[in-house]
């Protein structure tokens, strides 16, 4: 603006000029008016260049203004023409605008991963307002409770989910201010239990609450399970060892001397000591399946080779039930498995047919090709059979359909429980089918070692 200023410096001088010249010419009583008349010019020239500049100027204010009111966005350039005096400013709005769009993309990045966390968490997230309305909630929160996604913000609670439980926890938060932690079972979920976290969060006068919600169905069924496990091993172990105990007790006091019976308490004590070795055999056997670093190499096995292994361990037995085992098929089968583990597994599965068949009952054990390239071994009895209600159970660590017989045929109500995690192991299934009187028939599918024939 140094020329406008300049303009300004000149036309004032002008008007001096002009007034002195016509205060010289002038006669002596005309002076006054001469003075009016170039003040008045002064005063005009005055206010067009104030107007002229007021006008530049608020033409350039009003184009920072637009760049100041665009910011951070760049869809309003700051123009180059401003005057030197606008510098210093336009530097500092440039400078300015800059700082806050580099605030507000590392605020929309910081958002964006606090989004995408929080959708990917395996926990369920609800945040509710002061009104208990849900202001967000994931992926895995709508999937628990089955409610329709997206989630809309500002819906009502009760509308996304009817749970009067968890609406009570986050009112509580609400009101106390303090954060609330509680384990629930909702029947909202399907009944299953969450560790619930609720605590407020934002402006404390926004009274907002958030809650995740931590899924602990299966650590409760798994705590179920082992206090489950623990007390069926200590009722397992209680009766030999009570019964070896007693029976060693009446021998000290005074039953070796009685040669009518001492021998056949000694042969007590051994069988109860047999069931407790069995106990422990099967109990090391879950172990080493259980165990993550435990893993079942297979290879090619005949299964002619273990059916009749299996048999020749269980012909006693069968021998005393008069329980005659037929077998078909089985000698053009190779299966991919462990040979240890399928023989112990054989074994179970014909003691079984063998313990809970009638007497001069029949075993039948037969191999056949199956679907996938793989093998189906079918293990069928014709005795006292199993309850439908018990189907679903059966394969349970300490499960017994008959518990009295069970223990009368020495079971440990471990077998079954090895017969299924074995195959897992060995990337097969089994399966069972029954009724009750009509004996029980067990399948079990194990990969093929044959290649499937090539199609041309």
């Amino acid at each position: 603006m140094r020329w406008q200023t300049l303009l300004f410096v000149w036309l004032m001088a002008s008007a001096t000029a002009v007034l002195v010249g016509a205060s010289w010419s002038a006669p002596l009583e005309r002076l006054p008016y001469n003075w009016l008349i170039a003040l008045a010019v002064s005063a005009a020239l005055v206010c067009a260049y104030s107007y002229f500049t007021w006008r530049r100027l608020a033409r350039y204010l009003r184009r920072l203004e637009d760049y100041a009111a665009s910011m951070p966005a760049s869809s309003v350039q700051i123009p180059a023409d401003l005057p030197v005096e606008f510098a210093m400013l336009s530097s500092a709005l440039r400078r300015a605008s800059e700082h806050a769009g580099s605030v507000i993309e590392r605020a929309n990045l910081e958002l964006a991963r606090r989004e995408t966390i929080l959708a990917g968490m395996a926990e369920g997230v609800l945040a509710v307002d002061s009104l208990l309305q849900v202001t967000f909630c994931n992926e895995a929160f709508a999937e628990a409770f089955r409610t329709r996604k997206p989630v809309s913000e500002g819906r009502p609670l009760y509308e996304v989910v009817r749970e009067p439980a968890l609406r009570e926890i986050l009112a509580e938060v609400m009101r106390t201010g303090r954060p609330a932690r509680h384990n629930l079972r909702l029947p909202a979920a399907e009944g299953r239990s969450f560790e619930i976290h609720a605590l407020p969060f934002g402006d404390p006068s926004s009274k907002a609450v958030i809650a995740v919600l931590h899924d602990i169905t299966n650590i409760e069924r798994q705590e179920q399970a082992r206090k489950d496990f623990v007390a069926n091993v200590s009722h397992e172990l209680r009766t030999p060892l009570a019964a070896i105990r007693g029976y060693a007790e009446t021998l000290l006091d005074g039953g070796l001397e009685d040669s009518a019976n001492n021998r056949k308490f000694v042969e007590i004590i051994q069988s109860h000591a047999i069931r407790l070795n069995n106990i422990s055999s099967d109990l090391l056997a879950l172990s080493e399946m259980d165990s993550n670093a435990y893993a079942t190499p297979v290879a090619p096995i005949g299964m002619r080779d273990v059916v009749d292994s299996a048999l020749h361990t269980v012909a006693g037995a069968a021998t005393l039930r008069s329980v005659s085992i037929r077998s078909s098929g089985c000698a053009g089968c190779t299966v991919l498995a462990n040979r240890l583990r399928l023989e112990q597994v054989m074994v179970n599965l014909l003691d079984n047919a063998v313990k809970f068949n009638r007497e001069g009952g029949t075993v039948s054990i037969d191999c056949a090709a199956g679907e996938n390239n793989s093998v189906n071994i079918s293990i069928a009895d014709t005795g006292i059979g199993i309850a439908s209600e018990d189907l679903k159970r059966i394969f349970e660590r300490f499960y017994r359909v008959d518990r009295a017989r069970s223990r009368q045929a020495g079971g440990t109500g471990l077998g079954l429980s090895i017969v299924k995690q074995a195959i897992e192991r060995m990337g097969g299934s089994v399966t069972v089918s029954s009724r009750l009187g009509q004996g029980a028939c067990f399948t079990i599918q194990l990969p093929s070692a044959e290649r499937p024939p090539k199609l041309t």
